[in-house]
């Protein structure tokens, strides 16, 4: 398939290729590949835009604070400061750390796959803040859920794939599990309210 941005194709054939289009992958296996659990608070958040904090190829240590100190602070992520190891974090705060670091690389496009899988209620609330104010922003935001609640509160628009196919698209006005379901259902096609 192709991926246009702006009625252009861009390449997105690797990691690096994708992140410099301005398109971020926030994986659904945060502790798999989302994330260095071994280290710090920082070097997590700064390593999808390393040359946001470099100079000449190395990693300036004071911006890489500076940096990470303000996502603690704007994404309320609770540590002990950014140098707490980031496999000691709550989920909610993981999440927030992986979120933080596509952050910084400011995409254009944001990719949420199960974004608050796995967290606690409170903290999917602020998962949920963070990502309307990047909505708010002008980012574009894309989110695969299971999780039909999330779906229906937080999509202006939802398409649903059943088997790899696209079996439904749904504006927010008109979205309903009941509709969701019944799309899944179908043997196929595109169905509209």
């Amino acid at each position: 398939g192709q991926v246009l941005m702006h009625g252009k194709q861009v390449d997105v054939s690797s990691v690096q290729k994708a992140i410099k289009a301005g398109i971020a992958y926030v994986t659904e296996d945060r502790k798999g590949n989302g994330l260095l659990l071994d280290d710090n608070i920082k070097r997590n958040i700064t390593l999808a835009n390393l040359s946001g904090v470099s100079k000449l190829g190395v990693v300036d240590e004071h911006e890489e604070i500076t940096v990470a100190t303000d996502f603690l602070k704007k994404l309320r992520i609770r540590a002990q400061g950014v140098t707490h190891v980031v496999g000691n974090l709550s989920g909610g705060n993981q999440q927030k750390v992986v979120l933080s670091k596509w952050l910084f690389s400011e995409p254009e496009v944001l990719i949420l796959d199960e974004p608050t899988r796995g967290i606690d209620v409170g903290a999917k609330y602020e998962i949920y803040n963070i990502i309307n104010q990047a909505v708010a922003a002008g980012k574009c935001v894309v989110m695969i859920s299971s999780e039909m609640p999330e779906l229906l509160g937080m999509c202006d628009r939802v398409y649903v794939m059943n088997e790899g196919r696209f079996v439904g698209e749904f504006t927010a006005e008109e979205v309903s599990q009941e509709k969701i379901m019944r799309a899944i259902m179908r043997n196929g096609g595109i169905e509209n309210a």
